[in-house]
Formats: structure tokens, sequence, C-alpha cells
């Protein structure tokens, strides 16, 4: 058995685990506010991810690997379904190509995931607004005619007037306040949003939690939100979108679940 499979079966145990109670990793506490769930966190090491992820990112563009994800390579790419099926019906309504805006996407994973399945999408435009010093390695390694860079959403905005997706994967339940931040990013205007990998509660209430990550993956643990779906999902709907579909993913963890949703602009 190869390392990346015995890898890939690792980190489906360690799922499991976080399952499990008594575990030791996954999402812990109940916390009034973002500030007495962080003064819980050991925080993490930027540079020390940055350069996890640079790597791994690394060996898929050069063929070395097939897919990467939380700086970890798989042997196969897993995608999700909801996303791409989102992507791919937001390209069908364009014929000008397809501008994406990845807010928070990392070094380019999920350009990288999805460029295959998106190879028939006329003029590709994938976007990144990230920290400084992933824009800077972003910029270094991985940028090319399709797959760009930015520090801000205005810098992006500036040279990218129009947006056909507005991605939000696993980015925005680690904001500190998310609502004020999707209000800026609803100014853009676009004509989809996709969230993936997003945490939602059964509680019937927005809470604040302290996640704990697998030192597998790489040593942290910082602040997450569990959203109320409902809530959530009339936040866009005031906004002037129609939700048009939702995906859960197979699984439950402590508060709650992962979840998607497609948002389309009302016209």
């Amino acid at each position: 058995m190869s390392i990346k499979k015995r890898l890939f079966n690792l980190l489906k145990r360690t799922a499991k685990k976080l399952l499990l109670p008594g575990s030791e990793y996954g999402w812990f506490g109940d916390y009034a506010n973002w500030a007495l769930a962080q003064a819980q966190t050991t925080g993490y090491d930027d540079g020390v991810i940055l350069n996890k992820v640079k790597d791994a990112l690394l060996k898929v563009k050069n063929g070395e690997a097939v897919y990467e994800r939380d700086s970890v390579i798989f042997d196969e790419i897993q995608y999700s379904w909801g996303a791409l099926a989102g992507l791919l019906y937001s390209a069908s309504n364009t014929n000008k190509g397809l501008t994406v805006l990845d807010f928070g996407g990392s070094l380019g994973s999920g350009y990288f995931q999805n460029r295959k399945a998106l190879a028939n999408v006329k003029d590709l435009s994938w976007n990144i607004v990230e920290q400084p010093h992933f824009v800077k390695a972003g910029i270094e390694n991985f940028q090319n005619n399709e797959l760009r860079f930015y520090e801000g959403i205005e810098t992006y905005s500036i040279a990218h007037p129009h947006t056909d997706v507005l991605l939000l994967s696993s980015v925005i339940q680690y904001i500190p306040n998310p609502f004020p931040l999707l209000k800026e990013l609803i100014v853009i205007n676009a004509d989809s949003i996709i969230i993936d990998i997003t945490t939602f509660t059964h509680q019937g209430r927005d809470i604040i939690t302290v996640q704990k990550v697998p030192p597998v993956i790489y040593d942290a643990s910082y602040p997450c939100w569990f959203f109320d779906k409902d809530k959530f999902v009339d936040f866009f709907i005031q906004n002037g979108y129609t939700k048009m579909g939702d995906w859960n993913f197979p699984y439950e963890i402590n508060f709650g679940y992962h979840a998607g949703l497609l948002f389309t602009k009302n016209k």
C-alpha cells in the first residue's frame, strides 16, 4: 500500500474518531463570544501551514499527486459534488467565460480540485482573495493565465467588475464577524453564491466552539462558528438571492454537520 493511501486511510479513521465521545479532536465548548473562545485556543503557526499547503499543491501542479486538501495529498480527487454542480450551472448560464471569486481559497486548492471537470468552460478566470503571505506564495508559485491572487476584495473588484460565482468553501465559519463580511461580499453582486463545507447546528441558534485539528493534518486550534441554517439562508434571501439547492455531507460532527448551499441572484 502506498504512503498516500495509508495516509488517506489514517485520515478516514481520524474523521470517524471526531464523532466519538471523548475524542481529543473535533469541536468543543459553547462560548458567549469569539474572544472567549479564542482565549482557549493554542493558535497555529501560519508559516508551517503555508509551507505544508504549498509543498502539497506543488506536487499536484507538477503531476506528482492528484489532489490536495488541508495540506494532505490524496490518490484521487475528492469532489464536493454540490459545489461542482453549482460551478457547472453557472458556466451554463454565461457565454462570456466564467469568473470565480474563491474567497479564502488558500493557494488554489479549489481550482486544482475542479479544473479537470471544468475543462470545457470557456475562458475560466479563477481568483483568490487571501491573506498577504498566501497571496505572495500564490503569485510566486501558482499564478497563471486562469488563476490569480489578490489581497483584498476591493483590489479584486477593480480587476473584475463582474463576478459569475462567489465561492465560500470552509471559510466563513472561521471569521470572527461573519455577517458583516458577507455584507461586503454581497456588494460584489455575483450571479451565484456557493457556500460549501460550512458548519451548521441543530440547536436553533448560532454557537461558537473551539476546533482542535488532528496533528496528522497540522497542529492547530481556533474558534469556529456553527450557524443556524434557517437564519443563515434568510440572510441571503433578505439580500436579493434565492436558495436554489443545498447538500449535506454524510457524517455528523460535534454540535452539527457540514453542508453546502447554492444561491442565485434575483433578476
